[in-house]
């Protein structure tokens, strides 16, 4: 049972994060809380070492130092920053953190880039009545929690984590 907590805290807390952020432009503190509480609870349970712990929490420090400089420089957002350490942590000092900063790249590319294609037909989107949450029309901020949480769902498979958990079911 306990190994079913990594097959659903990370997406559930990902998807919660992706919808909070588009709609009210925030990603509460206590997704990240959550993200962070159950890593550790799911390693224990699937049995990864203290030196895997620690690679782990190394991949959260780097992850977290460049954000922080992001947000001193006020090009990230703080909730983007907690987000994105607490998600690198699940991915540890490995090729899928790689793998997934790649993908949250693409998906912010992308996202942006859509965004800005919805803010700039914004009088023919709501004069055709089309549902759009108005705070992504008329904010100056890009949710960037919807391309770390597309980034999560396509890297989280090949993370140490999830292959733990694989293995244990085997």
């Amino acid at each position: 049972m306990t190994i079913a907590a990594a097959f659903v805290v990370f997406p559930f807390c990902l998807a919660f994060a992706a919808t909070s952020d588009l709609l009210t432009m925030t990603i509460p503190n206590r997704v990240s809380a959550i993200l962070l509480g159950a890593f550790f609870l799911t390693a224990f349970f699937i049995g990864l070492g203290f030196g895997q712990i620690a690679l782990h929490l190394a991949a959260a420090f780097m992850v977290f130092a460049v954000c922080f400089c992001l947000f001193a420089a006020n090009i990230m957002g703080g909730g983007d920053a907690k987000l994105l350490t607490a998600c690198a942590i699940w991915f540890g000092l490995d090729a899928s953190l790689v793998a997934f900063l790649v993908y949250v790249s693409i998906s912010g590319g992308l996202l942006t880039l859509a965004v800005l294609l919805l803010r700039s037909n914004e009088n023919a989107i709501l004069a055709a009545r089309i549902p759009a949450p108005r705070l992504l029309l008329t904010s100056q901020k890009i949710p960037y929690g919807v391309a770390i949480a597309l980034g999560g769902f396509a890297a989280y498979p090949s993370s140490p984590l999830m292959q733990a958990a694989f293995a244990q079911l085997s």
